[in-house]
């Protein structure tokens, strides 16, 4: 009997045209490059029938609400060559992100809130596949000091048996590679027009990602979503930057972190308008004060509260 090495994954994933349709991603365009990747290819529910007997015993159960999840994360690297989209850029539109493209110019994301669109994955762990519909789910994005930039990914989708197929062969040559955060290759944090020294960064999407599996209907949906953000960074006086003030005074302020140097690499994320949330406790590092500072992303018109421009 042989072996099914873990090291043999294959990811191919593909935006739906109709929801649920199977859109037949192939190795040539579709593949993904990931890591960090845990796979759940049977989630749900175990109904128990609840039986009466005449002794001690154990039943069987139902399965319900079968779905699957996907976790992993990839770098965030635009692809090389401004106004083309990313490689990874069919993961993020799952994930309530719009894309809007100008050519030969940039791609930039920023949240939606109607039309969602999802995706299909094909899964293969040695032989073994499995199709996953109706993809939809939830990212991070997070940017540490001396490590690499990345989209962390939380995917749900429909069941569908595994099956033994033919492995398809993935081309990842639309990945293209990171390079760490720092201060050459990081050139701009900024908070309210402030240029602060930075640790580390996050934006959590926090979408409510939900399987509506009902009588005439399977989808996951996302229900809700309100974005949160968090920088950490060294402390500087108050005569500089006062998030103590800015906070109580619920002032909004602006969030800028360019990460990338080269035409077509650059990727730079905007928080047009954020308020400064309750400050933590003070941390250090090195014996140096750092602050924790809360950000909540708010919206202007609608689906502004922060965009992310490639290039």
């Amino acid at each position: 009997m042989t072996a099914i090495a873990w090291k043999s994954k294959i990811i191919l994933f593909k935006i739906e045209e109709t929801y649920g349709t199977d859109p037949t991603p192939t190795g040539a365009a579709n593949a993904m490059l990931m890591t960090n990747v845990s796979y759940s290819p049977m989630v749900g529910n175990s109904v128990s029938r609840d039986l009466e007997f005449s002794y001690l015993a154990a039943q069987g159960k139902i399965p319900a609400g079968l779905r699957v999840q996907l976790k992993g994360r990839v770098e965030l690297v635009p692809s090389g060559t401004a106004g083309t989209a990313p490689a990874w850029g069919p993961l993020v539109r799952c994930c309530r992100w719009g894309e809007t493209i100008v050519a030969d110019t940039s791609v930039t994301y920023s949240p939606v809130s109607e039309d969602m669109e999802s995706g299909t994955l094909w899964f293969w762990i040695g032989g073994t596949k499995q199709i996953v519909t109706g993809i939809r789910g939830d990212v991070d994005l997070k940017v540490d000091a001396q490590g690499i930039p990345y989209l962390e990914f939380t995917l749900t989708g429909l069941y569908s048996d595994p099956a033994e197929v033919a492995r398809a062969t993935p081309t990842l040559t639309g990945f293209k590679k990171p390079k760490v955060a720092t201060k050459a290759n990081t050139p701009i944090f900024k908070i309210n027009d402030v240029s602060l020294i930075m640790r580390s960064f996050a934006l959590n999407m926090s979408n409510q990602v939900t399987p509506r599996l009902l009588v005439g209907a399977d989808e996951i949906i996302i229900s809700d979503g309100a974005e949160t953000a968090s920088a950490r960074v060294q402390a500087v006086p108050l005569t500089t930057f006062n998030p103590f003030s800015l906070a109580k005074a619920e002032t909004e302020v602006e969030a800028v972190l360019q990460h990338g140097t080269v035409a077509g690499s650059i990727a730079t994320l905007t928080l047009g308008q954020c308020q400064i949330d309750l400050m933590g406790d003070y941390q250090q590092q090195d014996n140096i004060l750092e602050w924790t500072l809360p950000l909540i992303p708010l919206p202007s018109s609608g689906n502004d509260q922060w965009s992310l421009a490639l290039t």
